[in-house]
């Protein structure tokens, strides 16, 4: 009996280090993570009387778990740069498909400009608006 149970073990040795070496040899993984909760705020303050408001879902596309702690330990500077470069935004750029192309593009160099202030590299890959309302 202890023969067969042997026998077993060191048959599974080897399966468990194919296993093992598989993981080392994996990509790192992609993590899409949520801003939450949602951006709300005024924006256009031109001297209108008219209130605009936004309100903006935003993801930040990262790769691997390092990554991912990383850039949730600094969301609060994240989202504070956010807040500032929604706000400063003009009716005109808010109202156009390519003015919100522009932003998230801004938005996006900003957020890696954070990263890069705060841990030596920029880290996030891509910025996305799951949703973007503004009125």
């Amino acid at each position: 009996m202890k023969a067969w149970i042997m026998l077993l073990l060191a048959l599974s040795l080897p399966v468990a280090a194919l296993a093992e070496e598989a993981k080392e040899g994996e990509a790192p993984k992609v993590n899409y993570i949520t801003l939450s909760p949602p951006f709300v705020g005024n924006y256009g303050l031109d001297g209108t009387p008219k209130l605009k408001v936004f309100k903006a879902d935003v993801a930040l596309r990262v790769t691997g778990e390092e990554s991912t702690k990383l850039v949730k330990a600094n969301e609060p500077l994240i989202r504070n740069q956010l807040v500032a470069l929604f706000s400063q935004q003009t009716t005109e750029a808010m109202g156009s498909i390519e003015g919100k192309e522009k932003l998230r593009q801004e938005a996006l160099k900003q957020t890696q400009q954070v990263m890069n202030d705060e841990t030596g590299k920029p880290v996030v890959e891509d910025l996305l608006f799951n949703n973007l309302i503004i009125q």
